[in-house]
């Protein structure tokens, strides 16, 4: 997470945000593992809400894969598996909007070999 999160470089602030605010909301995080590591090589965090537009979906917050693991198949399992969370909690689709910038085309070759596509802009501003 530290790798698509930076300002949070504090894992106690991490871990209050995640706990605090985050997981009360719905929040979970699951990750992807190698052997002999207790550390995570990718991470996702994501919800399940529903709306109007969209009836009931998992929404991705967080999707990251370490450098260094990245191009392993970390990515395409993780969201395989929310796709398979999304099945069985019952949710009518899968959401996640790209902060990764027109730059990053392997997290968008990820998202489209995973079976998403670009259905609108997001727009935001801070208040």
């Amino acid at each position: 997470m530290r790798a698509l999160r930076p300002h949070m470089h504090d894992p106690r602030e991490f871990e209050q945000r995640v706990d605090g605010a985050l997981r009360p909301e719905g929040y979970r995080l699951v990750g992807a593992f190698v052997a002999d590591s207790a550390d995570a090589v990718g991470v996702a965090g994501f919800r399940v809400a529903n709306g109007l537009a969209w009836g009931r979906y998992l929404y991705v917050d967080d999707l990251s894969v370490s450098p260094e693991a990245q191009r392993q198949g970390h990515g395409a399992a993780l969201l395989a598996w929310l796709v398979q969370e999304a099945q069985r909690l019952g949710c009518d689709q899968l959401h996640l909007d790209s902060g990764t910038g027109p730059e990053r085309f392997d997290a968008h070759r990820l998202y489209h070999r995973s079976g998403l596509s670009i259905y609108s802009h997001h727009f935001a501003r801070a208040v």
